[in-house]
């Protein structure tokens, strides 16, 4: 995912440019992930401001059930990329003291890549869920409980909760 800046870099600030995105990234546990979207390139004083919007889908864990399931994830993208190299002269350019910043590499390249991995990576929520009403797992037999009821035996609560049960039949 990579887009060859150098006709923009020697536009005026506020230039800009739209490309499509479409393509495969390794994001998570080395398994490729198609991507697709669109993004705007922007000219700025420094390098090149990056702005996109993207989709893609990751093969998650139910965070209940424990089953493989397909999530989808919408991600808004947008980052600066600094320039390191005059586009002019060839010649390195003062780092603007940002450290973890993306860069323009010396070929004057914008690589999307990581950038897209980390967003897509902070988009993928905390407890994954196969779907809203997942019934997750039977704590006994260890069965999944969205493929039918186990034949588990009913779990009697401890009669030292008993009273704590009665507090939940009142907000009823």
């Amino acid at each position: 995912m990579e887009i060859n800046v150098s006709q923009l870099l020697k536009e005026p600030i506020g230039s800009s440019r739209k490309y499509k995105v479409d393509g495969n990234l390794d994001i998570v546990e080395e398994r490729d992930s198609a991507v697709s979207g669109d993004v705007s390139l922007l000219r700025t004083h420094r390098g090149i401001l990056v702005r996109g919007k993207l989709h893609t889908e990751l093969e998650l864990t139910c965070s209940r059930c424990l089953s493989a399931f397909k999530c989808p994830l919408d991600i808004s993208l947008e980052e600066e990329y600094i320039q390191t190299v005059d586009v002019n002269s060839g010649l390195p350019l003062q780092p603007f003291g940002e450290s973890g910043s993306f860069a323009i590499d010396e070929h004057h390249v914008v690589d999307l890549s990581e950038a897209i991995r980390q967003y897509v990576l902070l988009a993928i929520p905390m407890k994954p869920l196969c779907r809203e009403g997942c019934a997750g797992i039977c704590p006994e037999c260890g069965r999944n409980l969205n493929q039918g009821p186990c034949g588990c035996p009913v779990r009697t609560v401890d009669p030292r909760w008993s009273k704590l049960m009665n507090l939940t039949q009142l907000g009823k």
